[in-house]
């Protein structure tokens, strides 16, 4: 099977699975007991806590580890504007038409508690241009939420200038960074964020464990997504999972260096080579997108059958993950003008980290044999 679907979830690390193996073995104490191996296990958290605070330039005590960043999405959303943070005459809430789903879930949900939702649309390049945040931005505008590389086209957007538009305004501003943690460079005070979401297996870790950071966080009023025993600063009650969180912290330290090495093997444009080699008709959506992650229309091939003809062969995602079993087509495809025809014809290509140059041939083979 050819796996080309990493930004959905990339294939665990081996640094991760010999982090995770020792973490079950040795720290399977609860990290709110008082005993000696209880306060190891919560020295090790702790230690990841600031390892990812030194990754983005925060404080330890502004991280908040979560299942992911779907629960670090909802936190920056409903804790914050629903803890008595923000004043209760700013019920207007600024986002994008291409943010993850999960985001569209919390804000119709937020609109139920009588906000309002600005959905802005992003330029033909995908990317979500800063007077359109200068222009929506109102007196009653308690947060704005742009994600900081989109997980269809892998795009990146000036989240470092939205952010200064915001910090002028005197709004909160929130990113979400599950598909940019350690593939571009974070630091929250370069990038004027308050708020930003994480999530492991985005990048080789564990699945069911992320992180929030919240600038300042113990000096907000926010209210708990999980009311519990008082773990994570109060915001997120339950047993805190100790060897999700050490696997996190070996993603930390070793995706990059993998990472960097894919990239300076220039996959993806050997990928577009070979099919302008083969005179494959295609179209890339975004520009400017990360070494990984494609976004591809090939108006001339019959993608129905490539996929039924590979499904045992390639894994092939159209659209996002979280949408790719819908009938509907892309949020993200349709926010870009694709027609419903387009979209059907359109996959995201995400290459994990040790594909082979021989398996993007025989990619293009398949896609040629189909066209």
């Amino acid at each position: 099977m050819i796996y080309l679907d990493t930004a959905a979830s990339y294939p665990i690390l081996p640094e991760v699975k010999t982090a995770l193996s020792d973490a079950f073995e040795n720290f399977y104490a609860n990290s709110a007991s008082s005993h000696l191996l209880g306060e190891q296990v919560s020295d090790e958290i702790n230690k990841v806590r600031e390892q990812l605070a030194d990754e983005i330039g925060a404080y330890p005590s502004e991280i908040i580890f979560t299942s992911g960043a779907t629960e670090s999405n909802n936190i920056a959303f409903k804790s914050l504007l629903l803890g008595n943070e923000i004043s209760e005459d700013k019920k207007h809430i600024v986002t994008t038409q291409i943010e993850h789903k999960c985001v569209f879930a919390i804000c119709d949900y937020l609109e139920s508690q009588g906000y309002e939702i600005t959905y802005l649309k992003p330029n033909k390049d995908g990317i979500i241009e800063v007077d359109s945040i200068v222009k929506a931005i109102r007196p009653d505008t308690a947060l704005v939420s742009v994600m900081h590389v989109n997980n269809e086209l892998g795009t990146i957007n000036p989240i470092s200038e939205i952010g200064r538009v915001c910090f002028d305004a005197g709004v909160l501003f929130h990113s979400d960074a599950a598909q940019s943690f350690k593939k571009v460079s974070i630091d929250v005070d370069d990038l004027n964020v308050d708020v930003m979401s994480f999530s492991a297996h985005k990048i080789g870790g564990p699945k069911g464990v992320g992180a929030i950071y919240i600038r300042d966080l113990r000096k907000k009023h926010l209210m708990p997504v999980i009311h519990g025993a008082g773990q994570e600063e109060g915001l997120r009650g339950g047993t805190v999972a100790a060897p999700l969180i050490i696997g996190f912290g070996a993603a930390i330290k070793f995706f990059e260096q993998y990472y960097l090495v894919f990239k300076s093997r220039e996959i993806k444009e050997y990928f577009l080579s070979k099919l302008n080699q083969e005179n494959i008709k295609f179209y890339v959506n975004g520009q400017g997108t990360l070494g990984h992650c494609i976004s591809i229309t090939l108006p001339e091939t019959d993608t129905e059958t490539l996929v039924r003809d590979n499904e045992n062969f390639l894994s092939l995602a159209q659209g996002s993950a979280c949408s790719s079993k819908e009938i509907e087509p892309s949020h993200v495809l349709t926010a870009l003008g694709l027609t419903r025809e387009l979209a059907d014809k359109t996959f995201r290509i995400s290459f994990p980290l040790d594909i082979e140059y021989n398996s993007i041939n025989v990619l293009t083979k398949e896609i040629f044999k189909h066209s």
